[in-house]
């Protein structure tokens, strides 16, 4: 049993070194060809709509709304980019995983999203979010209780709004 616990965790471990090592090569590449940047999930179709400011792209993952009542997306926004201000009737939870960004619910402050951040949006709260004015920024965008219906989409964010953010 020992001798099996011991394989196992070998195992284990030379998988973990060997993902961490692809992921700092995969680093070291980008920076170095400053061409092409690790993405952890793919950047997706560029999104053709009046509901974004400028340049945003979107990778869905998880569409099967029937099984999951949700929808997983991967954003990418450009800088200064955002969305305009909308509302989810079953909400929506936000996983930063790229660069800097902003989020605001209406009436309250703007705040400041960096990778590892989680926001937890309730139903038909109404909001914006996108990249600061200088970083890229993504995240993974799931859209909960999809059953009670899809997004509800607003006026613009305005300049003056999205620079209102107070450092």
């Amino acid at each position: 049993m020992y001798k099996l616990r011991l394989i196992l965790l070998t195992g284990l471990f030379a998988l973990l070194t060997a993902c961490c090592n692809k992921q700092k090569n995969n680093d070291e590449t980008a920076t170095s060809n400053n061409k092409e940047t690790y993405r952890l999930f793919p950047q997706g179709k560029m999104i053709n709509n009046s509901y974004f400011n400028g340049t945003a792209w979107l990778q869905m993952l998880v569409t099967d709304k029937e099984n999951f009542d949700l929808t997983i997306g991967n954003l990418t926004f450009e800088p200064g980019v955002r969305n305009n201000w909308h509302s989810h009737p079953g909400g929506q939870i936000l996983l930063c995983t790229k660069g800097k960004g902003y989020y605001q619910e209406k009436g309250k402050p703007i705040q400041l999203l960096k990778v590892g951040d989680v926001i937890q949006i309730l139903p038909d709260i109404v909001h914006w979010h996108g990249a600061a004015p200088d970083s890229e920024f993504e995240h993974i965008a799931i859209t909960t209780q999809s059953h009670k219906g899809s997004v509800v989409w607003l006026e613009p964010v305005a300049d003056e709004d999205y620079n209102s953010y107070n450092k």
